[in-house]
């Protein structure tokens, strides 16, 4: 029997984004040479490998292939997979720092979906919150759409787009969890949603798939491999304390961006990035304060929806 404990739980979740990290550095080092598509495809079966591993060390192979929704697991899968596509091809147009800080916006668009989609009653301060984050987010972007009179590329514009793209498909898939986590096992979401994902990347195959070499099979392979054990890290995390106390350590990835970015990738964050994300960091943690003394919160283990 495990019993709860916050310390280890903080731990567990700090390693899960520490994960997710290295994941997406994986990611957007393959994406120089790999299409979107494809490394999604890779991210997602490859991940299989340790998911199914993990289900039949814990006694849940059962609970992961069974299911009385495969409707609803393909319809999650299919707005996952367009996320992963998404953010992925955002990553091989801007810096990585400043694709996690707007990813960051996925929970305010969460909050208003909620509304209108799951019926939740969302009142003047979570309202208030979420104006003040998406503020953050114009901060972030502004330069980018060449607010400041400065020399902005059509790439950078369009990369932009794209990773507000991602982060509104992100929101929507933690709405399709929401309603899965009624009749569904965790595990089940969490095994349906790689095979699901690796079975739409399929659709990519004839725009423009390569055969990557050796160093980028490796990354490949790492970014499967790698989102895979975050997904149970970040599982373990919440067998050992509640999601309210966790979650915001989520945030945490923004360091880890940071440090991965200037790094490996010789890429430094502006001024409107940091400030923009900080804004908007600041509004995602007061909704999870709300959500917290509402009772209001998606599945424990499947919070937090990394690509």
């Amino acid at each position: 029997m495990e019993y709860m404990n916050p310390i280890r739980g903080i731990a567990l979740k700090v390693t899960a984004v520490a994960l997710f990290a290295v994941m997406v550095a994986c990611v957007k080092a393959a994406r120089e040479s790999v299409p979107a598509g494809e490394t999604v495809f890779f991210r997602s079966f490859i991940a299989l490998l340790p998911v199914m591993l993990w289900a039949w060390v814990a006694g849940e192979l059962r609970q992961a292939v069974f299911t009385s929704n495969i409707k609803g697991h393909a319809w999650r899968g299919v707005v996952g997979a367009t996320a992963m596509v998404l953010s992925f091809s955002a990553l091989g147009l801007l810096p990585l720092p400043e694709v996690t800080a707007i990813g960051f916006s996925a929970p305010l668009m969460t909050t208003v979906m909620a509304v209108f989609l799951l019926g939740e009653t969302v009142r003047i301060y979570r309202w208030s919150a979420v104006v003040i984050g998406f503020c953050g987010v114009m901060v972030m972007i502004w330069p980018r759409l060449g607010g400041t009179g400065g020399e902005v590329t059509a790439e950078e514009g369009f990369g932009v787009l794209v990773a507000l793209a991602a982060a509104f498909m992100m929101a929507f898939a933690v709405i399709t969890v929401r309603l899965l986590a009624r009749t569904e096992h965790t595990m089940a979401i969490v095994f349906y949603f790689h095979v699901c994902c690796s079975l739409a990347a399929l659709v990519t195959v004839p725009w423009g798939w390569v055969w990557p070499d050796l160093a980028t099979w490796g990354l490949l392979i790492g970014a499967g491999l790698f989102g895979g054990l975050g997904q149970i890290v970040l599982t373990h995390s919440y067998r050992h304390a509640d999601a309210s106390t966790i979650a915001p350590f989520d945030y945490t990835m923004m360091l880890f961006a940071l440090a991965t970015g200037w790094f490996l990738f010789d890429e430094v964050p502006t001024a409107p990035v940091l400030t923009g994300a900080a804004i908007v960091i600041a509004a995602g943690l007061y909704i999870l304060m709300r959500e917290r003394r509402l009772g209001l919160s998606a599945p424990a283990p499947l919070r937090r929806n990394t690509p």
